[in-house]
């Protein structure tokens, strides 16, 4: 016979109000085969103090509000989902256990089955009556490590570090991670992979580092060494702590942004998410440079993997506002030519300033102010570049690896006229330099 539990068609939507420690019941979302459809309760209805979950997807109204056409779920409640590695970390624990969910794992499962301290605002429940928050086990950074070794290589796992680890399964992302609760903080460990061919956790942290140097606004990280492993922390900006407890930030993806879901992200558009920008965001100029800034900075260090959840906009119930920049990380790259996961302008995503360039227009800025930019960071990863890699203790195996090839690679300069001499001069000039004191292993660190 299958278990009731197994068959559950059914979860609850649960959401920190601003400024509130407590959550309260929202709605409830019903399975239909592989549509979810979502209704708001008449008690949170009925309070004056009720946000829509996300507008327009899912205005505050009675009845069942179908997923817009195209999707299967609202885009919003989706957002609260994990992604592959918190559905990989599940699908061990229902598999090993032989729980019943295992038969049939559906987007319920991994709504309900995820650790409560998700990114966002949201939780999700069996009740609608009772807040049963899915709390962690206590495990050091090795027993974390140690259990996503054992979770990569598909071996079961002691009952507590399951539950350390499932804390963090609500998380997005692909690679390892775990959330770290402190007194007075809330921090995302993100772990060195066995899979890694090189210090993928070091090649973050130089990123967001230098991202920060750069003047963006960027998630403070810390980099610690654990079971002589890295481990990157990044501070969560979704909770803030006050004298009552700690309050939900509510948080939408730039995903949801556009109306598109997993399957349709290749139609992301950096275009399109300035149109929104200037529209429904808080102080549209200064998002719209903030965010220009960001697609040149990822094209500098090689983050192509800028996808539409790597973005994000705090959600007040009526309007949005620009999240810090997270997961900036430089990607693997052999050769030169490479593209941005979201499309830079009409259909072009292709990873060159170039590309940035053409595309100012769309950020309210001339291209005078553009270049300007550009070129400041471009001085910026040169002149910042020793002194980060030192706190990163990179070795020189990386160090190689990293400058000119993932940071500051040749192309980013393709397709740029003589017109461009300057930008392009300053460019070779900052990139001879990172290499040049790569190739000498930085020989003033021994002075």
């Amino acid at each position: 016979m299958t278990s009731k539990r197994a068959q559950r068609n059914e979860a609850f939507v649960w959401i920190w109000l601003p400024g509130e420690t407590e959550p309260v019941v929202a709605g409830r979302i019903n399975r239909n085969g592989d549509t979810y459809a979502f209704n708001y309760g008449a008690s949170y209805l009925s309070r004056k103090d009720a946000i829509p979950i996300y507008e327009p997807e899912l205005p505050l109204r009675r009845g069942l509000i179908e997923p817009a056409a195209g999707l299967s779920m609202a885009s919003c409640i989706r957002d609260g989902s994990p992604d592959a590695w918190g559905r990989r970390v599940i699908i061990n624990r229902l598999v090993d256990a032989k729980a019943p969910e295992a038969r049939e794992i559906t987007e319920l499962t991994y709504l309900l089955e995820s650790g409560s301290d998700r990114i966002g605002a949201l939780d999700f429940q069996k009740s609608a009556k009772e807040y049963v928050p899915r709390l962690k086990a206590e495990a050091s950074y090795e027993e974390l490590l140690e259990a996503a070794e054992r979770i990569e290589k598909g071996v079961p796992l002691t009952p507590a570090l399951d539950q350390a680890l499932t804390h963090g399964t609500s998380v997005g992302g692909a690679r390892p991670k775990a959330l770290i609760d402190k007194v007075d903080r809330k921090l995302i460990a993100k772990f060195s992979s066995s899979t890694d061919l090189y210090s993928v956790v070091k090649a973050e942290f130089i990123a967001m580092k230098l991202a920060a140097a750069c003047g963006l606004n960027v998630a403070p990280v810390a980099i610690i060494a654990a079971a002589g492993k890295d481990v990157l922390l990044i501070e969560r900006f979704d909770r803030t702590k006050t004298n009552g407890g700690w309050q939900r930030n509510a948080m939408v993806s730039a995903l949801t942004m556009l109306g598109l879901d997993e399957m349709m992200a290749r139609y992301a558009s950096y275009e399109e998410l300035a149109e929104i920008i200037r529209h429904r965001f808080t102080k549209p100029k200064e998002t719209l440079r903030e965010l220009y800034g960001r697609i040149c900075f990822n094209i500098l260090c090689g983050n192509t993997d800028d996808h539409a959840r790597n973005h994000a906009a705090f959600w007040d119930g009526k309007m949005l506002t620009l999240t810090p920049a997270y997961d900036i990380c430089p990607q693997g790259r052999t050769g030169n030519e490479a593209t941005q996961a979201m499309l830079i302008k009409g259909e072009n995503r292709m990873s060159a300033l170039k590309s940035c360039l053409d595309a100012a227009p769309d950020f309210l800025l001339n291209e005078e102010d553009a270049i300007t930019i550009i070129e400041d960071q471009i001085t910026t990863i040169a002149g910042e570049w020793d002194a980060i890699c030192e706190l990163a203790k990179l070795t020189e195996t990386d160090m190689n690896l990293f400058a000119g090839r993932q940071f500051l690679n040749a192309y980013c300069t393709e397709g740029l006229g003589e017109e461009y001499a300057a930008l392009i001069e300053r460019f070779e000039h900052a990139r001879a330099f990172i290499t040049t004191k790569t190739h000498n292993a930085h020989p003033q660190r021994n002075q």
